[in-house]
């Protein structure tokens, strides 16, 4: 139940259906969403999102369904169940081409059996009758023209037409150049007049030629004759004509008596017709304004994650602006949502988002929101917008008010959405005030749900201590002065109406008296309203700062990790190799040694043998020591007056961790240590000659092969065209990398299609541990098209 009457024109469905209106290629079409309802049927409304989503999946994904022809079958089928009738050519092809349209459409959805099934339950048992083109083909040409061979008889006619109307041009002919040779003839040539073939002859020459004048000009100059000997041909040829006009109704006769006992299946085609061409034009509004389908659930209740106006969304997409999306939810124990907050800060805009997509999924659209979104089914939707006024029913604005509050608290259950615009307006604050605050106990009492926007602080303090009421507030900036058109679910807002009185230039005489007749508790309520929301601000963009810390934190203990386990594990193995490689000039030096002794003996001691082979035998024992590596010279400071500007080179006092300064921010320096940045205090480091930086960069070799590990990483791997094996392969490899170097988060472009690819990763993800989360990108990026990986 809707109410008031006008609720689909105050919340913008109007707007919303004539946008689908021009997506239609039918009259038919146009008629079913002019009909379109809303519905509180689930498995009814479950049906007709599916539909949308798999028509809208088909678009996207340009498979090739061509719906271009569309004409009104049930017209022609009416027509033709009436005995005697018949269809005329223009008609006959209308049918023709519709047809080959519904048999078209069957064949695509035939070849692609269950993947998508609730577009095949709108043909469900639908047969394919060719016959019916069949039929239309042996009479009708490619062009919609009754064929010459349609039958014998037209055919014999259409050949004496022919013949005839040679035997007429040949004569004319004839009698024509005679009249040009006696210079009877006006300027002109052959002509048609009612039917009949004239020579153009001056007036006063029309005794000399023997006819019927059939016309004249506008002056009277010239007349038109029928030459007497081509008459007697001319009326042959019109009663050719008319056996021909005869002969084709009688055809056309015929062929629609072998119509006619197709005329049941003919509605069905054209039902089936008027349907697709709904869905087509609804799939298309979704494209339009980026709209997904949300998970639908039986109770009465939502949560809109990153939600958009649709019809806010295509304006600014116009002007090349974005919208700031809603997020909101309203469930058992959150039940009615009190929004507050300054003028133009988007209150209304907020609660006619709600309530315009709650109406557009329960009519089967798709909408403007993340797909994780959750939209339930409510029986009744109560609207209070705007000034409803009449002077005919003798009612006030506060009356037209009091009128609708009247009947949402008699009318409303806990299926009821209701949505209150400027809640006690119209009357005296004093009284309006607490009257509002008793509508609204009632309603909450009642269980109801809904969203209402107000200014009033006695609701303000009512939703606060009242279980089932939640203030909420559209977020102000206070430094610029301008609303951030963001909810913030669980305290009240402020009018910030001093704020911008005093930013658009009022006079501080009327301010300051302004303020004295508020009242100080009132000034007191508001001032303490707006220090929280700029506190609020300055907590948000701390924990900002505190979170971008921690992950630099988290980089580079992960990176001290990684450099730690690489040591361990070379360590072992050069260890190893040291070991045989000691074997082996051991026993090259017992070798040399036995060798050395035997060629002593074979010389017999010679003196000058011996002492030739000690030098060898010295110069292979020098070969083979170990040199004494030479402990690295501490850095000397450079300039230490001097202080460290960017671009220094600096080291951390009691390590040999080497970096450049790219920024510095009074006494923190953020530090580049190869391709990662950390911020260091000024009394933790010194700066150092650019010589000494080589060189510990040299001496660092593995830091340079993770930093070079690390800049030629992509943090985004690219899998739209791939298989799901081949994708799972690729995945498995760069996870296995992204991790090893220590990346906190990678980008996975799958692409959107019908999802396949995105759920068959997304289920891959779940068997690593190491993955925190996932995510969708951004909608005006790609939406649920990429996924972002977090890792822990």
């Amino acid at each position: 139940m809707l109410y008031p009457e006008n609720c689909l024109e105050r919340l913008g469905f109007n707007e919303v259906r004539q946008l689908i209106h021009k997506h239609c290629l039918s009259p038919m079409g146009q008629q079913m969403v002019s009909k379109m309802q809303v519905m509180t049927k689930y498995d009814q409304i479950n049906k007709f999102l599916r539909q949308t989503q798999e028509f809208k999946s088909i678009l996207e994904n340009q498979e090739p369904l061509q719906i271009s022809t569309f004409f009104d079958i049930k017209s022609l089928a009416d027509k033709i169940r009436v005995e005697g009738t018949y269809l005329v050519e223009e008609e006959l092809h209308q049918m023709y081409a519709s047809l080959q349209t519904v048999f078209s459409v069957l064949r695509f959805f035939d070849e692609r059996k269950e993947i998508y099934p609730n577009l095949e339950a709108l043909f469900e048992h639908l047969p394919v009758e060719k016959n019916i083109l069949k039929k239309i083909e042996t009479v009708l040409d490619p062009k919609g023209k009754i064929k010459p061979n349609a039958s014998p008889a037209l055919q014999n006619i259409i050949g004496d037409i022919a013949r005839t109307e040679q035997d007429v041009r040949k004569r004319m002919d004839s009698i024509y150049k005679q009249a040009v040779g006696n210079n009877w003839v006006a300027d002109g040539s052959l002509t048609m007049r009612d039917g009949r073939m004239c020579i153009p002859v001056l007036a006063e020459n029309k005794r000399k030629l023997k006819g019927f004048i059939h016309d004249e000009s506008a002056s009277g100059q010239t007349v038109y004759i029928e030459p007497e000997e081509v008459f007697t041909l001319n009326n042959k040829l019109r009663d050719l004509e008319f056996d021909k006009r005869r002969e084709i109704i009688r055809i056309l006769i015929a062929l629609t008596d072998e119509l006619r006992p197709y005329a049941p299946l003919l509605l069905s085609y054209h039902g089936f017709l008027t349907k697709l061409d709904f869905v087509r034009a609804k799939a298309l509004f979704a494209i339009e304004v980026e709209a997904d389908m949300p998970v639908l659930i039986p109770a009465a209740r939502t949560r809109l994650v990153n939600a958009r106006h649709p019809l806010l969304y295509l304006s600014f997409k116009e002007d090349k602006k974005t919208v700031v999306p809603l997020n909101i939810h309203i469930n058992d124990e959150l039940r009615i949502v009190l929004v507050s907050g300054p003028n133009a800060g988007g209150k209304s805009v907020c609660m006619k988002t709600v309530g315009l997509l709650q109406l557009m999924v329960q009519s089967g659209l798709l909408i403007p929101v993340h797909e994780s979104s959750e939209v339930g089914v409510f029986d009744n939707i109560f609207a209070d917008i705007g000034d409803d006024q009449s002077i005919e029913s003798d009612l006030s604005t506060y009356s037209a008010h009091l009128t609708k509050m009247r009947y949402f608290v008699a009318h409303a259950t806990p299926k009821s959405l209701v949505l209150i615009d400027e809640f006690g307006t119209g009357t005296d604050p004093q009284f309006g005030g607490p009257m509002a605050e008793a509508v609204l106990e009632v309603l909450n009492n009642k269980k109801v749900r809904g969203v209402i926007t107000t200014h009033y602080s006695n609701l303000k303090l009512f939703a606060g201590n009242t279980p089932g009421l939640e203030n909420a507030s559209m977020l102000f900036d206070n430094d610029r002065m301008k609303p951030l058109y963001v909810l913030e679910i669980g305290k009240p807002g402020s009018s910030y109406a001093f704020e911008i009185a005093q930013n658009i230039g009022l006079q501080k005489e009327v301010l300051e008296l302004a303020r004295i007749k508020t009242g100080t508790n009132q000034n007191r309520i508001d001032s303490l309203l707006v220090d929280l929301e700029r506190e609020k601000k300055q907590i948000y963009d701390t924990k900002l700062n505190l979170s971008n810390q921690q992950n630099k934190v988290k980089n580079l203990v992960a990176e001290n990790e990684k450099l730690k386990a690489f040591l361990e594990e070379n360590k072992k193995m050069l260890i190893k190799e040291a070991k045989l490689e000691a074997q082996s000039i051991i026993k090259s030096a017992n070798k040399l040694v036995e060798n050395t002794i035997a060629e002593i003996k074979e010389k017999q001691a010679d003196k000058t043998v011996t002492k030739q082979l000690r030098q060898n035998l010295q110069k292979v024992l020098a070969q083979n020591q170990v040199k004494e590596e030479r402990k690295p010279e501490p850095a000397i400071p450079v300039n230490l007056n001097t202080p460290i500007e960017v671009g220094d080179w600096i080291q951390l006092k009691d390590s040999e961790t080497t970096g450049q300064v790219v920024e510095i921010n009074r006494d923190n320096l953020v530090v580049a240590l190869g391709d990662l940045r950390s911020v260091l205090k000024k009394n933790r480091v010194f700066k150092i000659s650019n010589k000494q930086a080589k060189k510990a960069a040299i001496n660092n070799s593995y830091t340079g092969s993770v930093s070079e590990a690390i800049s030629n990483f992509n943090a985004e791997l690219d899998l739209r065209g791939m298989r799901g094996e081949d994708a799972l392969h690729e995945v498995e490899k760069y996870l296995d990398k992204s991790i090893m170097l220590g990346f906190p988060f990678v980008k996975l472009i799958h692409g959107k299609g019908d999802g396949i690819l995105r759920k068959l990763i997304r289920e891959y993800l779940k068997k690593y541990s190491q993955v925190n989360r996932v995510e969708d990108e951004h909608a005006d990026r790609g939406g649920d098209g990429i996924t972002y990986v977090y890792f822990n």
